[in-house]
Order: structure tokens, then sequence, then C-alpha cells
């Protein structure tokens, strides 16, 4: 079980990780290309899928919070000190995290 230390640090770097993924203009040609991918067909559910998951920072960063967790928790050997239900409740602590830091954003406005 991870404690509060950790659970901080994963969510802060879950929430840049999903900055990097949804808003940073070092990724704007991959999602350019997304965007392109999805305009040739505009009606395809899965084309649509993508183009959401990329563009939302609490759908990416709900993603991006269970593989950091997960790397986390194998490069720590954590992985089997808990039972699967205790790192699904830990998942959701760390993009609980994550979400508060996009909620600030969207309140005050995104960080510079």
């Amino acid at each position: 079980m991870i404690t509060l230390l950790e659970l901080g640090i994963l969510g802060a770097a879950a929430y840049r990780a999903t900055q990097l993924g949804v808003h940073d203009s070092i990724l704007d040609p991959l999602r350019d290309r997304v965007f392109a991918w999805h305009a040739n067909r505009p009606d395809s559910r899965p084309r649509d899928f993508v183009v959401t998951l990329i563009s939302c920072t609490y759908c990416l960063g709900w993603w991006i919070s269970g593989a950091i967790l997960l790397t986390y928790l194998l490069a720590t050997g954590q992985f089997d000190d808990a039972p699967l239900p205790v790192h699904g409740i830990e998942w959701f602590a760390v993009a609980g995290v994550q979400a508060l830091g996009n909620r600030r954003d969207d309140t005050w406005g995104r960080a510079s």
C-alpha cells in the first residue's frame, strides 16, 4: 500500500503527464495527426473515442494515473504486497489527486 507522500508525488506526476498529453505544444504534431485521421471519417466511433480520450484531461488523466501507479508499484516491488482491489483504490486516489490539479486549472486558469 502506498503512503500519503507517495500518493501526492504520484498524483502530481500524473497531473503533469496529463498536461503533457492534452495541452503541451511538444505533442501538437501528434495530436494534429490524430485530429486529421479523425476528420477523414468523422462518423467513426473508434476515432471519436480516441479524439475524446486525448482531448479530455479527466479521461486521459485516469489512464495515465493507472500507468504511473502500475509502473511505480512494479519498479519498487510493491505490486504483490497488497491485493488487487487495494491497488484499484490506489488508482482512484492517484487519479483523484491528478483531477484536483486539473480542477484547479479549470477554476483559476492553466498554470504557465
